[in-house]
């Protein structure tokens, strides 16, 4: 067989075809790869291409409705058909230089990457992982052990009493004083929650996620699930920003821009938005909920159904096609510890610088609330819908730090539960509520960079009374079923 035959381009679909002459028709600068390639390439949108012909083209609106055109006449992205295509060219080359004496033998990894992906054998594997990766070692070590000692033995004993004695000292006037170690201090208060309560669980959280992350298990579970969320309007790549939800949930928004219709990006907004707890949050409520097992699978099974429920109606209601879904599996390893150590460092170095100056902004801004009032009008006004869903006013408060912070106002239930504010089914009821709650001001900010400011908006206001309708029914259901967690 010559090499030339052997090696001759890739013929593509008719259509493909003749929207590949016309692109190659209209170039008429010099580039370095082909017209051919660069029109492959721009059928494709490759953003530096087409940044790169708008530059040194004059016919680049004509070749912009071409590949708007071809766009239109598939329902399949057509980076999607290309690579399809050169798939099937790849193994047709195969098949013609590559012979074998005998079926190549499965390596031990290999079939361990087989079992994650096969549902009867994946779906216990993933709840095996986040029983012992999230539960145990974010919620009972994280949340509980090292909570427990930074926020009793570090702040509690030392450095609350020392910064009270010296603020009082230095300060003359109790509106400064107030300020810095008052109930809501920028000390007492921001400080403690973002380095005794948050930093813990997102340190543990972060360790656990590196080292599920550096396996290359995260493709694979996306592969698992993507039967599962094409029903609610996604696919398997849609994995990857909700499970960095689990992370940060306004990161994780920026991330669902990897999503290729406009469709999927509005409904994991939406998802990550209403449903997917950040990991600080995540690991209060877990801690909350230590001891309590029937309660947290009671939280985790209503959260999954209203996941679940929205996306699937979300998916009736939102115009376009079904996606499709294609990834490259990487191979499977055992994690590096030094990639796990860098990429945790890595993170942790960016919850300082981000998430820290958040507290101590949000305790400003709490401080110049009850100065001037408008903290408590905005408490009285919560005090209303907290108590149709059956908690104590005080709870109030904890909701209102949650739309500065989703943490922040787990923190305050963590509060709230170590005085005994709140029995089990309060519990229960908070957490859910608390978990579909408004968006932070971040992630609230980015939607609307992301989606535009209607429908940022309009996500919010759902959001707002759908979460304490969920919380009503609740509270209502342990009430006539006699439920007492």
């Amino acid at each position: 067989m010559s090499e030339k035959n052997l090696f001759s381009k890739i013929g593509y679909e008719d259509p493909i075809e003749l929207y590949i002459s016309k692109i190659e028709a209209l170039l008429e600068a010099e580039y370095k790869i082909s017209k051919r390639a660069l029109s492959l390439l721009l059928l494709q949108e490759d953003k530096d291409m087409l940044e790169l012909i708008q530059k040194k083209e004059k016919k680049f609106l004509g070749i912009k409705t071409i590949v708007d055109e071809a766009k239109a006449h598939y329902k399949q992205p057509l980076s999607y058909i290309i690579s399809k295509r050169r798939q099937e060219e790849a193994s047709s080359l195969a098949k013609r230089v590559f012979s074998y004496a005998k079926r190549p033998k499965t390596s031990f990894l290999e079939k361990i990457s087989s079992i994650t992906m096969n549902p009867l054998t994946g779906a216990p594997i993933l709840l095996f992982i986040l029983y012992y990766g999230l539960y145990k070692f974010v919620g009972s070590f994280g949340a509980g052990v090292l909570v427990n000692f930074l926020e009793n033995k570090v702040f509690g004993d030392y450095i609350n009493p020392f910064m009270i004695n010296f603020v009082n000292m230095l300060v003359p006037w109790q509106i400064l004083r107030d300020l810095f170690v008052g109930e809501y201090g920028i000390i007492t208060l921001g400080a403690r929650y973002a380095v005794a309560i948050i930093l813990p669980i997102v340190a543990t959280f972060f360790f656990a996620f590196a080292i599920i992350e550096d396996t290359g298990y995260l493709p694979r579970l996306a592969m698992l699930i993507d039967r599962l969320f094409k029903k609610i309007g996604l696919t398997g790549r849609a994995v990857i920003p909700l499970v960095l939800g689990f992370g940060c949930d306004t990161m994780a928004t920026m991330v669902t821009r990897t999503l290729p219709t406009k469709r999927e990006r509005i409904i994991a907004t939406l998802l990550l938005a209403l449903a997917i707890p950040c990991s600080a949050q995540m690991g209060v409520i877990l801690a909350l909920m230590e001891g309590k097992p029937l309660a947290l699978v009671l939280w985790l099974g209503i959260i999954i159904m209203v996941f679940l429920i929205v996306g699937f109606l979300a998916s009736k209601i939102m115009p376009g096609e079904m996606p499709t879904f294609y990834m490259e599996i990487p191979p499977l390893r055992l994690p590096q510890f030094s990639n796990i150590i860098r990429k945790t460092l890595s993170r942790l170095k960016w919850y300082f610088f981000e998430i820290l100056p958040l507290f101590i902004f949000a305790s400003l801004l709490i401080w110049l609330g009850q100065v001037t009032g408008a903290f408590n009008f905005l408490v009285k006004i919560l005090e209303y819908p907290i108590s149709w869903i059956g908690l104590p006013k005080e709870a109030s408060v904890a909701f209102l730090f949650g739309f500065f912070r989703r943490d922040y106002g787990a923190a305050g239930l963590y509060d709230l539960k170590k005085v005994g504010l709140l029995s089990g089914n309060q519990l229960v009821v908070s957490c859910i509520t608390l978990t579909l709650f408004l968006p932070c001001i971040a992630q609230l900010l980015m939607n609307i960079k992301e989606r535009g400011i209607k429908m940022g908006i309009a996500m919010s206001i759902f959001i707002l009374f759908f979460s304490f309708s969920i919380g009503f029914f609740v509270n209502i259901g342990l009430k006539f079923f006699g439920i007492n967690l």
